[in-house]
């Protein structure tokens, strides 16, 4: 049996130039939430930033292939599974970046550092840090594979 999930954008990105180069973090785009979400907004503002979920609407299913690879296409770098990637190529083509909120306008945020195409639907916004009854949820202490290690120096 398969289960359905139907969602629906609160928003899409509009980039400066639709060509520019998603993986710059230094660029700022924009979000724009439909207007009937702007109240939604309210007191995002306060925070630094933000996590934006989107759909990404330009990955085709076709794409996925196998559920292993090696990590960015290359065969010297380890075959792990799909779930230990930040590869847009996945079951459900979903994309989440934490951005610095830059401003807030009405129903239109400004963001730093968000790797998602010009027109990508927004599915979703929620501020950082997580937090659970009055405690803060900061990861300062986290552990990662070796080969991320080696090629983020």
């Amino acid at each position: 049996m398969e289960d359905k999930i139907q969602m629906n954008p609160v928003g899409f990105v509009q980039r400066e130039k639709p060509d520019e180069d998603v993986k710059d973090r230094r660029i700022i785009s924009r979000v724009v939430l439909d207007a009937k979400f702007s109240e939604g907004l309210s007191g995002v503002d306060e925070f630094s930033h933000i996590y934006i979920i989107f759909w990404l609407n330009k990955v085709k299913q076709a794409d996925i292939g196998t559920l292993e690879r090696h990590v960015f296409d290359d065969p010297k770098l380890p075959l792990v599974g799909i779930f230990a990637t930040r590869s847009p190529t996945r079951p459900n083509p979903i994309g989440q970046t934490l951005v610095e909120l830059v401003r807030r306008e009405d129903n239109v945020l400004w963001v730093r550092g968000l790797d998602a195409y010009d027109g990508t639907p927004v599915l979703d916004i929620k501020p950082y840090p997580d937090w659970e009854r009055g405690q803060w949820i900061v990861v300062k202490d986290f552990r990662a594979p070796d080969w991320l290690r080696s090629i983020n120096k």
